[in-house]
């Protein structure tokens, strides 16, 4: 009868709706879903955006960076880095400056007084060149990729030097000699292998110098010896004699800034002392008197060579 009748409609009513209801919020679920993917795609976007690229140099390789890296720092785009090749075939030289002629090299003797064409007494020094000074090399720029002059100096034996020295001196004509050194010309004409260079050659009264030697070692030395700082009060009351002071701040940024002047191993560098004076030049003692000191002790090994003078001869 009825009862069974309006028990079928509701069966069937509650069924239709269970199936709407179900589509409904599968509809729903499937939209949150597109939108909350969106939202992450966007955001992840923007992170992307405001990241800055890092660029990971290869293991075993060289590369330069310093471009790549300040652009990437500015937001800009650079290009890929280009690798150094280290393939022999590839020379890679090193650009030094040029020289204003062919040097020599000599040793220190000392210092003394010379007595000048005026009469005053000033302070010199005395470099001995007695042998060596030979051409042993010629440094081409079709070959080497720049041009310069290979001096050897200081006569030893010949156990004394490896085999592969003996033969690079051998092709030379040159007797064994401890030190080599290039002096970078524009012009390497009139020069050849196995040439002996004089001193009286080479300068003379009167010329402008360059001295190139190792300095005096003085150790560990503190901030008033090596940088010239002054020293504190020396009465009863003072906490600070010698000592260096402030070195950086406390807070900000809690550290000791690079670069400073603090005490540290002083002397021992390679120094140049330009534009000295030659007051005469000894063919047979084979010395030159400069006026000044020259850096090193005595014995040191120098480098001579002219002087550097802009508009004149470089």
């Amino acid at each position: 009868g009825r009862p069974g009748v309006l028990k079928g409609l509701q069966e069937c009513l509650a069924r239709e709706c269970k199936e709407q209801l179900g589509s409904m919020a599968f509809s729903v679920s499937a939209r949150l879903s597109t939108k909350q993917t969106t939202t992450a795609s966007t955001a992840t976007a923007r992170k992307a955006a405001t990241l800055k690229p890092v660029v990971v140099a290869p293991k075993g390789s060289s590369f330069r960076l310093a471009a790549h890296r300040r652009a990437a720092r500015v937001g800009l785009t650079a290009s890929r880095p280009t690798p150094v090749s280290r393939h022999r075939s590839v020379r890679q030289t090193t650009q030094c400056s040029y020289e204003a002629g062919i040097g020599l090299y000599g040793q220190k003797a000392g210092m003394t007084t010379w007595f000048d064409d005026n009469g005053d007494a000033v302070a010199c020094t005395i470099i001995a060149l007695p042998d060596g000074n030979v051409v042993t090399n010629m440094k081409t720029q079709e070959r080497d990729g720049y041009d310069a002059v290979q001096v050897g100096y200081t006569s030893v034996a010949e156990k004394k030097l490896t085999k592969a020295q003996l033969g690079h001196l051998s092709k030379a004509n040159a007797p064994p000699l401890r030190h080599l050194g290039e002096f970078r010309l524009k012009d390497t004409s009139g020069f050849e292998l196995g040439q002996q260079l004089n001193l009286e050659e080479v300068f003379n009264k009167g010329d402008l110098i360059d001295v190139r030697s190792r300095s005096i070692g003085k150790g560990f030395q503190g901030g008033i010896k090596r940088w010239g700082f002054k020293r504190g009060l020396m009465t009863h009351g003072s906490k600070s004699h010698r000592a260096h002071g402030s070195i950086g701040m406390s807070a900000t940024p809690a550290r000791v800034l690079p670069g400073g002047k603090h005490p540290g191993r002083m002397g021992n560098k390679m120094v140049k002392q330009r534009k000295l004076k030659v007051l005469e030049v000894d063919a047979e003692m084979k010395a030159i008197v400069v006026k000044g000191s020259v850096p090193g002790k005595a014995g040191a090994l120098v480098r001579i060579t002219p002087a550097k003078i802009v508009g004149k001869n470089i």
